[in-house]
């Protein structure tokens, strides 16, 4: 996983192990993979409430909606990287702090620290993908 860099506990649970699995593809750009990870009622809420990616802030319902998603927000980047520093796996959750970082098409390069959690369901599939990252902070790490 060259694009994830994870420094926090590698003990296997349902939820961080599709965690793993999402960065790594979003890291590959790989897309199918990517969305084959969700349950088809998933939402993702990246960041969490109104931004540009989702300007009345109810999250990204359903695979349609998750891959819409992907071409408004990952799609755009020359790459993505994950650095995560520590990971809280209970029940079927896990809540992973860190930083990703996006390398943009002109050189430049941004980072959004957060707390990026992912809730599965008994099959391993993520019904929920929430990211806390404050938007002008990220812009302001911009280079």
């Amino acid at each position: 996983m060259s694009g994830v860099h994870w420094k926090a506990t590698r003990t296997s649970h349902p939820a961080r192990d599709a965690a793993l699995a999402s960065m790594d593809a979003v890291s590959r750009g790989a897309k199918d993979e990517w969305l084959s990870l969700f349950a088809d009622d998933a939402v993702v809420e990246d960041p969490v409430g109104p931004s540009a990616f989702d300007p009345d802030g109810k999250g990204h319902h359903g695979r349609e909606a998750i891959a819409a998603f992907w071409e408004t927000a990952i799609a755009q980047a020359e790459r993505i990287e994950f650095t995560i520093e520590d990971s809280f796996a209970c029940g079927n959750e896990v809540a992973n702090t860190g930083t990703i970082t996006t390398h943009l098409p002109d050189g430049s390069a941004m980072d959004a620290e957060g707390v990026f959690t992912y809730r599965v369901d008994d099959q391993g599939r993520v019904t929920a993908l929430r990211a806390f990252w404050e938007f002008d902070r990220a812009v302001a790490t911009l280079r």
